[in-house]
C-alpha cells in the first residue's frame, strides 16, 4: 500500500491541490465560515464559504485564517486543509498522505513549523516545504537546473516573492507581504478616501479586474458604483463614478511595491547571472500578474524584458505537481538561500 502523494498551494486568498497521477483536483478559496460561539464549530469551507462571504448573519462569522501567506489561525488552516484533502483523496485511504507545500520564500522558521504543524493536524503523515518562487519558475517552464539563472516574480493573493534561480536552487530571494488583496483594499481605500463611501472587498476585487492597471490609459472607462457614505447605514446607500484613471491612481503604491521588491533582489545578483537576466528576461507568475499593463510597467521602468508566463496562475501548483511526479528531486533541494 503506498501513501497518496500530494502538492499544495496553500494560499492567502485560494488552495490548490494536486494529487499524484491526476493532477489538479481541487481549487477552492481560503475561506471558512465558522459558528460564532462555538468556534471550533466549521459551517462551510471553500467554495460554500465563499458564496456566504459577505452575507453571513450574526449566528456565523467569516474567516480568512491565512493572511499575507502567513498562517493567522492555526485551528481554522487545519481544518480548510483537512477539508480540501478529504476532497481531494477521499476519505477512504488507509495511508496518510505526503504533502509538497509551497511557501513565501521568507517564511520564517516558526512560521514553517506552523505551516508543517497545520498540515500534520489536517492528516498529512509528511511534509515538505517548498519556496512558491521555485515551484513557480518550475510550472512555467524556466530551466531551473540547468547553469543559467532565470528570475521569477511570482505575485500572488497575499505575497509577492520574487527570486533568482540557478542549478536547482534559489540564488536570491525575497518576499514582501503585498499581493492581489493590498490592490483590493487600495483601491476600496482610495473610494473611502475621494468619495467618502465605503465599498466591500468583493466590489473592489471587481473594480480591480474591471478597470486595474498599472500604466496610464489613453482611454477613461466609467462605471457607476453603489456604497455607504461613511458613518452611515446601508439605507443611505451612495451613487458615485469610478473610473479607469482612479484605478490607477489608487494601484501605484502597490505596484511600486512589487517594483521594489524586484529592484531589491536585482542588486544583489551575482554578475556571472545578470547576463542570463538581461537575455532571459523576468518571468512572471501568479494572479496579480494578471493586472493590465503589470508587464509593461516592470520592463518599461528597468528597461529589462518582462514576459508573462502562458498560465499564470497555475505555474506554482504545476511545479509542485511536478516535484510529486518526481519526489526525488525533493531530496537534492536544500530550500536555502543566499539573501543577505
Amino acid at each position: 500500500m503506498f501513501s497518496p502523494e500530494i502538492g499544495i498551494d496553500l494560499g492567502t486568498s485560494n488552495t490548490t491541490i494536486y494529487v499524484r497521477g491526476r493532477g489538479v483536483v481541487v481549487s477552492e478559496p481560503s475561506i471558512i465560515v465558522r459558528d460564532a460561539k462555538n468556534k471550533r464549530l466549521v459551517v462551510a469551507v471553500g467554495d460554500d464559504a465563499y458564496v456566504m462571504f459577505g452575507r453571513v448573519n450574526d449566528q456565523l462569522e467569516t474567516v480568512f485564517p491565512l493572511r499575507n501567506g502567513s498562517i493567522v489561525d492555526f485551528e481554522m488552516t487545519a481544518a480548510l486543509l483537512k477539508s480540501l484533502i478529504r476532497k481531494a483523496i477521499g476519505s477512504s485511504h488507509f495511508m496518510k498522505p505526503k504533502a509538497v507545500i509551497a511557501v513565501p520564500s521568507t517564511l520564517s522558521a516558526v512560521e514553517r513549523r506552523a505551516v508543517e504543524e497545520a498540515a500534520h493536524q489536517a492528516g498529512v503523515k509528511h511534509v515538505f516545504l517548498v519556496e512558491k518562487p521555485y515551484a513557480a519558475a518550475i510550472g512555467s517552464g524556466l530551466p531551473v537546473y540547468e547553469p543559467v539563472g532565470s528570475m521569477v516574480v511570482d505575485i500572488g493573493g497575499g505575497t509577492t516573492d520574487v527570486a533568482l534561480v540557478s542549478l536547482g536552487g534559489m540564488v536570491v530571494a525575497h518576499s514582501v507581504r503585498l499581493g492581489g488583496n493590498k490592490m483590493d483594499e487600495a483601491i476600496a481605500a482610495y473610494i473611502l478616501r475621494e468619495h467618502k463611501v465605503s465599498i466591500g472587498i468583493r466590489t473592489a476585487e471587481k473594480l480591480k479586474k474591471d478597470f486595474g492597471t498599472a500604466i496610464p490609459l489613453s482611454h477613461n472607462t466609467r462605471s457607476k458604483i453603489v456604497g455607504t457614505p461613511y458613518g452611515t447605514g446601508p439605507h443611505n446607500a451612495k451613487e458615485v463614478i469610478f473610473d479607469t484613471q482612479q484605478c490607477y491612481e489608487a494601484l501605484r503604491d502597490p505596484c511600486q511595491s512589487v517594483l521594489t521588491a524586484i529592484k531589491w533582489v536585482l542588486e544583489r545578483t551575482p554578475p556571472e547571472l545578470a547576463g542570463d537576466i538581461m537575455r532571459g528576461g523576468i518571468h512572471l507568475t501568479g494572479g496579480g500578474t494578471q493586472l493590465y499593463g503589470m508587464d509593461q510597467f516592470i520592463a518599461e521602468e528597468l528597461n529589462i524584458p518582462v514576459l508573462l508566463a502562458r498560465e499564470p496562475m497555475d505555474c506554482t501548483i504545476m511545479g509542485l505537481g511536478y516535484l510529486v511526479e518526481n519526489m526525488n528531486l525533493l531530496m537534492s533541494f536544500s530550500g536555502q538561500t543566499a539573501e543577505e
